[in-house]
C-alpha cells in the first residue's frame, strides 16, 4: 500500500514537472532542436553580447523582404524598448513574382502581416516555423474555396511559396523564436513586404511590374506604411483589418 501511495506521489511529481518545462525544453526533445543547441546556441549568446544584446531574448520581430530576398531578426527585451536589428539573412529561392498570394498553387509568398503559429522539429526541410497564411485578410481576400495554406519559413534552400534559409540560419533562427516564446512571446510577428522600400532600385522594379495592376500596386503602398512607421520608432505598428479584408495602420 505504501509503495502504491509513493508511485501515486512520483507520478504527480512527474507530471507536475513535466508541465513546468520551458517551451524551449520541450524542443530539446527533438534530434535536429537539440543539435541545433549543441551547434549555434554558444555562437549566438557571443554575438548577443557583440551587439550589445540580452540574452536569451525575450520579444523577436522577423521581416521579409520578397524582392531583395532578406529575412531581418530584430529583437528587444521589452514593450518600452525599441527593436534593434540582430541579423539579416538571405532568403536563398524564391517563387511567384510580386504581389501578395490569393490561390492554391499560385506558387506565391504571400505579403502582409503574419505571426508564427506552430514551431516544427521535425519537418521535411530540416526545422521550419508555420505561418498564420490565411490571416483574416487574405481569407477575405483570396479564394473563398482554394486560398492555400501551408506557408512556413523553413530550410533546404528549396520553395513552392515559402521562405527558405539554409539549414545553419534555421537552427539559429528557430532557437531565436523559441527562446522569446519561452520567455512568454506568444505573438511572434512576421511582416512580409515586396521590396525594401529604401532602396531605389527595387522600387523602380515595383513601380515598372505593377504598373498595369493598380490592385497589386495600392496593395503595396498601404504595406509600406507598416514599413514607415517601424523605420520611424523601431516600434510594430497596430494594424487592423476592416470588412473588406483592407489594412488600416495605426
Amino acid at each position: 500500500m505504501k509503495n502504491g501511495i509513493l508511485t501515486i506521489i512520483l507520478l504527480l511529481a512527474g507530471i507536475v514537472s513535466f508541465a513546468q518545462l520551458s517551451f524551449l525544453d520541450a524542443q530539446k526533445n527533438f534530434p535536429n532542436v537539440s543539435m541545433a543547441l549543441k551547434l549555434r546556441q554558444d555562437t549566438l549568446k557571443k554575438q548577443f553580447e557583440e551587439k550589445g544584446l540580452q540574452w536569451p531574448p525575450k520579444q523577436v520581430y522577423l521581416r521579409s523582404f520578397k524582392y531583395d530576398s532578406q529575412l531581418e531578426i530584430w529583437v528587444r527585451n521589452s514593450n518600452a524598448e525599441d527593436f534593434k536589428l540582430f541579423k539579416t539573412y538571405k532568403v536563398c529561392a524564391m517563387a511567384g513574382s510580386l504581389g501578395p498570394k490569393r490561390m492554391e498553387g499560385d506558387y506565391q509568398v504571400p505579403e502582409g502581416f503574419y505571426y508564427i503559429n506552430e514551431f516544427n522539429p521535425k519537418s521535411d526541410y530540416h526545422l521550419s516555423l508555420k505561418l498564420n497564411y490565411p490571416n483574416e485578410s487574405d481569407k477575405l481576400l483570396s479564394d473563398s474555396l482554394r486560398p492555400g495554406g501551408g506557408i512556413y519559413i523553413h530550410g533546404s534552400c528549396v520553395t513552392i511559396g515559402c521562405i527558405p534559409i539554409t539549414d545553419a540560419q534555421i537552427e539559429e533562427l528557430y532557437l531565436l523564436t523559441a527562446s522569446a516564446k519561452s520567455n512568454g512571446q506568444d505573438f511572434i510577428p512576421v511582416h512580409i513586404f515586396p521590396v525594401r522600400y529604401s532602396n531605389p532600385q527595387s522600387m523602380e522594379y515595383l513601380t515598372r511590374t505593377t504598373k498595369d495592376n493598380p490592385t497589386v500596386q495600392k496593395f503595396a503602398v498601404k504595406l509600406k506604411e507598416a514599413y514607415d512607421h517601424f523605420e520611424k520608432d523601431k516600434q510594430l505598428p497596430i494594424i487592423a483589418i476592416g470588412k473588406k479584408g483592407d489594412y488600416f495602420i495605426m
